[in-house]
C-alpha cells in the first residue's frame, strides 16, 4: 500500500555535529538551500547547545538569518534549556526539539543530567514555548545505551507517556548508537502508541550495524510516516562511542520510492547533495545512492 512519508532532513544540525571539521556558515546554508530546492520540507537546521560543547554549531542564528523562507518549509532547532528556547525564539524557527536520552548514564555524559532532570528541564520548555510553535521529545539510546546495554523498553514507553502527557506534539524514538533491529521498531512502535495515543511517532535511524534501512522500512509498515535521514548519511553523536552516521536521506528515498511510497523528494538531486557535502567535509560519503545510482533504465541488448 503507498503511503505519504515525510522525511525530515537532519544533515545540517546531526549530519555536522559530530565531523572534526567546523563548516563554514555560508556551506551550512547551501546544505539546507540544496535540501529545500530538493524537496524537504521539514529540516533540522541548527542546535542552540552551549558553543563549548558542540563547536560546531556556534554559528546556529547565522545559520537562520540565511535560510530560505516563504517556501513551506519547517525549520526544526534543537535546544535544551530556557536559554535555548530563547535563542530559538529569537533565531525564528518553527520547531523546538528537546533531547531526552532514555538511560541515566549516557544522558549525564551527554548532557549532564539525569533522564528525569532533562524530562524536567522538557516540561519547563513545553510550558514556555510560545502557541503556533511546535514542541518534539526525541528519545535518544530508545533500542540501547553503550553505557548501559539494552535500554528497556518500558522505560521508553514511560517517557513517552510522560512526555505526551505534557504536552509533545510529536515523539521520535531515536536509535542513537545503530543497535536496533525491526522487532524492537515494532514492539516500540506499538508501546509508545499506547504509552501517547494520538502523538505523532517519528523515528530516527543510524546504520552503525547496516540496520538502518530495514528499520525504516519496518517503521512504515507500522504505520508510521515520518522518518529523519541526513543527506549523504554524515552524522552521528558525539558522546557515543562508535555511533557512526545516520541513514543516507537518498538511500531511504530509493527504498521508499521503489516501495511504492511517496515523499516528495527528489533522489538524484539529494544525492547530488550528499557527493557535494562529501566534498565540503573532504570524506568518502558512506551513502551509495549517490555511487551507484537510480534503478537502472531498460536497454535493448545487441541482437
Amino acid at each position: 500500500m503507498s503511503t505519504e512519508v515525510t522525511v525530515v532532513e537532519v544533515g545540517p544540525r546531526d549530519g555536522l555535529q559530530n565531523e572534526d571539521v567546523i563548516v563554514a556558515t555560508d556551506d551550512k546554508i547551501e546544505l539546507i538551500s540544496r535540501s529545500v530546492a530538493a524537496g524537504a520540507r521539514r529540516i533540522e537546521a541548527v542546535s542552540f547547545s552551549h558553543p563549548r560543547l558542540v563547536p560546531q554549531m556556534a554559528d546556529a542564528e547565522a545559520v537562520m538569518a540565511g535560510v530560505p523562507r516563504g517556501k513551506g518549509v519547517s525549520y526544526i532547532g534543537l535546544v535544551l534549556n530556557r536559554r535555548g528556547l530563547d535563542r530559538a525564539m529569537a533565531a525564528e524557527v518553527d520547531e523546538v526539539n528537546v533531547v531526552v536520552v532514555a538511560t541515566d548514564t549516557f544522558s549525564k555524559r551527554n548532557q549532564n543530567v539525569t533522564t528525569g532532570e532533562m524530562l524536567d528541564a522538557w516540561e519547563k520548555i513545553a510550558a514556555d514555548t510560545p502557541a503556533g510553535v511546535r514542541k518534539s521529545v526525541t528519545i535518544a539510546a530508545a533500542f540501547g545505551c553503550p553505557f548501559e546495554g539494552e535500554t528497556p523498553p518500558e522505560r521508553v514507553a514511560e517517557i513517552a507517556r510522560r512526555a505526551a502527557a505534557t504536552g509533545a506534539d510529536e515523539i521520535a524514538l531515536a536509535d542513537t548508537i545503530g543497535v536496533g533491529v525491526p522487532g524492537q521498531v515494532r514492539d516500540l512502535t506499538r508501546r509508545v502508541r499506547a504509552a501517547a495515543p494520538g502523538v505523532p511517532l517519528r523515528f530516527h535511524f543510524h546504520n552503525t550495524r547496516n540496520t538502518g534501512y530495514a528499520n525504516a522500512l519496518t517503521a512504515v509498515e507500522e504505520g508510521v510516516t515520518v522518518l529523519d535521514a541526513s543527506a549523504g548519511g554524515f552524522g552521528g553523536c558525539p558522546f557515543a562511542p562508535a555511533a557512526t552516521g545516520n541513514i543516507a536521506t537518498e538511500d531511504l528515498l530509493y527504498a521508499l520510492h521503489r516501495s511504492g511510497h511517496v515523499t516528495g523528494l527528489d533522489e538524484d538531486a539529494v544525492a547530488a547533495t550528499g557527493a557535494w557535502l562529501g566534498g565540503v567535509l573532504a570524506k568518502p560519503v558512506p551513502g551509495l545512492r549517490g555511487r551507484a545510482g537510480g534503478f537502472p533504465a531498460r536497454t535493448e541488448r545487441d541482437s
